[in-house]
């Protein structure tokens, strides 16, 4: 991170290399709006968010449907090591293979051998979403994964995936306007850690 930066660097959980709060979000990278020609623009992007201290990417599996994450990996290639990786993966049905498979799917369309942080993107409610965690729990024990998280989770979601194993973070709507957040969820963060 630039050393002008007003924001530090934060560790999240295992992971060795700490995360730098402003990330870089990729939720159209391969969508519509972009074309296979649009790589060179991509990477200009991403190599002036590298300058700038922005050293956090995010992506998804449904972003462009899984071509955010490759565009991302083709520009990481010779790079991984100054970038805090982060992705996720929102699943219909309740398995903790295809939990899993989805963290390999990421992983080779990112060109890596490990994601710094895996989030469960979307929990499904009414639904038991421990297999999603189980998933996540199995490729972090063999190290696919650093650390996971959770991406827009009421605290019952969270308590029940918690009943698998640790949630290192909390990706959620959070902004001047939109603080629902502070009434239950940032309380139960911080006294769950």
């Amino acid at each position: 991170m630039s050393s002008n930066s007003v924001l530090p660097p934060v560790q999240i959980g295992p992971v060795a290399k700490a995360l730098a709060p402003m990330a870089l979000g990729s939720f159209i990278f391969g969508a519509d709006a972009w074309r296979p020609e649009a790589q060179a623009q991509l990477n200009a992007t991403m190599q002036a968010a590298l300058d700038h201290g922005i050293t956090h990417f995010d992506t998804a599996t449904g972003y462009g449907a899984g071509q955010s994450e490759e565009l991302i990996g083709n520009f990481l290639q010779g790079k991984r090591a100054q970038v805090f990786l982060a992705s996720k993966a929102s699943i219909d049905e309740m398995d903790a293979d295809l939990m899993y498979r989805h963290v390999q799917a990421s992983l080779d369309r990112l060109r890596t051998d490990t994601i710094d942080l895996y989030y469960i993107h979307w929990p499904r409610q009414g639904k038991d979403i421990r297999p999603m965690m189980e998933g996540l729990e199995r490729a972090r024990r063999e190290g696919k994964i650093g650390a996971i998280g959770v991406s827009n989770f009421s605290v019952e979601n969270m308590e029940q995936v918690r009943e698998v194993g640790p949630i290192h973070a909390h990706q959620m709507a959070y902004n001047l306007f939109w603080r629902f957040a502070e009434n239950e969820i940032i309380p139960y963060c911080v006294a769950n850690d």
